[in-house]
């Protein structure tokens, strides 16, 4: 299933991208699922969904009419990880982790696959980095990587936008990195069976048409299970959290001549088999 919220920001209602078209709006045939959030996932909310795209009462939205938010509602936390991809740590000039580095999101900075990121008045060199994002399904404490998957509920794609001289000012990086709208996510929470081996999997950013990122989840150096192990050892992970699986090389404000963002500029960023967001900058 690909899951969305949709409508008015900030009043996104619970949907299913159906691929034709249209989207299945959840809460008018189910009105006890009220969002995509800690609950849903805590409560078997996806083995509802999947009762539900049978259900001959189900009521459906034109996709091309409605906004697309976020596709789920605030978590707990946004977990991240810096220098996941080897080729990013050495074009920041990083020496290779021996072990993930990690940092957070704000949740306030959780922005629309297709809304506008907002510069703020001290932005001077801004850009993004695209990345494959977990949505963690049930409650994880101390879990094995051998068992990690099993607390997946599924994937998206999120782009981790940063102000770099704040990042690098401030001696850790989660001001310059939790601006709001510096979080856009979707358009599509994926579930795990409809994308097949998660290790093999594109992952790019385009900056005004060109493409500035072109990796692949192969080169993560810390998987998917091993992130969730890692975390899970002293951090309890809640239904609906999020761990961002870093970016790889080709950022622009890592190139001669930078490539950052400006008001007027569109941005792109993708993952194979789970869409792309396309926001404009302002």
């Amino acid at each position: 299933m690909k899951l969305v919220r949709f409508g008015e920001k900030g009043k996104e209602r619970p949907g299913v991208w159906m691929g034709d078209g249209r989207i299945l709006d959840v809460r008018a045939l189910a009105f006890h699922i009220e969002d995509f959030n800690e609950h849903f996932f805590a409560n078997n909310g996806l083995g509802q969904l999947r009762v539900l795209l049978d259900d001959p009462g189900a009521s459906y939205v034109d996709a091309a009419e409605v906004r697309l938010g976020p596709p789920l509602a605030r978590p707990s936390k946004i977990i991240c990880v810096g220098a996941n991809y080897a080729d990013h740590a050495k074009e920041f000039g990083r020496e290779i982790p021996s072990e993930p580095i990690l940092f957070s999101k704000a949740t306030s900075a959780i922005n629309g696959p297709n809304d506008d990121i907002v510069l703020p008045a001290e932005a001077r060199v801004v850009d993004g980095e695209a990345e494959l994002a977990v949505v963690i399904g049930k409650t994880a404490s101390q879990v094995k990587a051998a068992d990690a998957m099993e607390y997946v509920a599924g994937f998206t794609v999120l782009n981790d936008v940063t102000e770099r001289i704040v990042q690098k000012a401030n001696g850790q990086w989660m001001r310059g990195k939790g601006f709001d709208t510096f979080c856009p996510m979707g358009p599509f929470l994926v579930t795990p069976d409809e994308l097949g081996d998660i290790d093999a999997l594109r992952v790019w950013q385009k900056h005004n048409g060109t493409l500035l990122q072109d990796g692949n989840t192969s080169n993560m150096m810390f998987k998917v299970p091993f992130l969730i192990e890692y975390v899970s050892q002293g951090m309890t992970l809640l239904p609906g959290d999020v761990i961002s699986t870093g970016t790889p090389d080709g950022i622009g404000s890592a190139r001669n001549p930078k490539v950052l963002m400006n008001p007027g500029d569109v941005v792109e960023v993708g993952v194979d088999g789970m869409g792309a967001q396309r926001c404009p900058v302002r």
